[in-house]
């Protein structure tokens, strides 16, 4: 038993009721990719894919198959309902991004936030996590001021490859309104982009796949608002 020379890609199906499958370079399967059946010491449960899923590391969440039923071994990839009308990038000319695999790299803050809101001036913690795709993440930058300023952020170890990290920033709040972002850079020397020089990239049409810098407005209030800069 074995793999034809010719098999260059494998197509998994998922047993649920949209029929969500995807075409895998065999390159990628061999690799570093897994069919998980367990979890944390016990079986999958229904809701994470259950009896088997894939588990396809530092590439998109799509492409972790739930639920496998089939897969096959082709010469070509399959150009499924998900990987053409779905989960592509329509590019300014108007043509579609073949594939979009690896995750670029991302982060958000995660408190303060619109779920995580401030109750009192004074020292703060500003964390949040960050990823990529890529391999590791060398370096988070926090800014106060919509991203005219950066500061390092501490990122909590231990770093893995392909892993998120939580990243933290202190400072001192005196209830003036800021603007917060983060970016994340990998160790490819890859930086997140701000959302300006993502559309000048992908254009206005294309939907997944955004990893531009996120905003938070910090009121003086303490509440915490999604709001979008250059």
């Amino acid at each position: 038993a074995g793999v034809k020379p010719n098999g260059k890609w494998l197509l998994v199906e998922g047993g649920d009721a949209s029929g969500l499958d995807r075409s895998l370079p065999l390159e990628k399967a061999l690799d570093d990719c897994m069919i998980a059946y367990r979890m944390n010491g016990e079986m999958l449960r229904p809701e994470q894919g259950y009896p088997a899923r894939l588990v396809v590391p530092g590439w998109q969440g799509n492409m972790w198959i739930k639920w496998i039923r089939r897969i096959k071994v082709g010469d070509q990839p399959w150009y499924t309902r998900e990987e053409t009308s779905k989960y592509t990038d329509l590019m300014p000319s108007g043509k579609a991004r073949k594939f979009t695999f690896e995750m670029d790299a991302k982060s958000v803050i995660t408190s303060p936030s619109p779920q995580a809101p401030l109750s009192r001036k004074g020292f703060t913690v500003i964390s949040g996590l960050a990823w990529s795709g890529r391999g590791k993440v060398k370096r988070v930058d926090v800014s106060l001021d919509g991203g005219r300023n950066w500061r390092a952020a501490r990122i909590d170890g231990p770093v893995l490859d392909k892993a998120c990290v939580r990243f933290y920033a202190e400072i001192e709040w005196n209830g003036e309104p800021l603007l917060l972002q983060s970016r994340a850079m990998d160790e490819t020397g890859y930086v997140q982009p701000t959302k300006d020089a993502l559309r000048k990239i992908r254009g206005v049409n294309s939907i997944y796949h955004n990893n531009g810098i996120q905003t938070w407005a910090l009121k003086a209030n303490g509440e915490v608002e999604n709001v979008e800069v250059g």
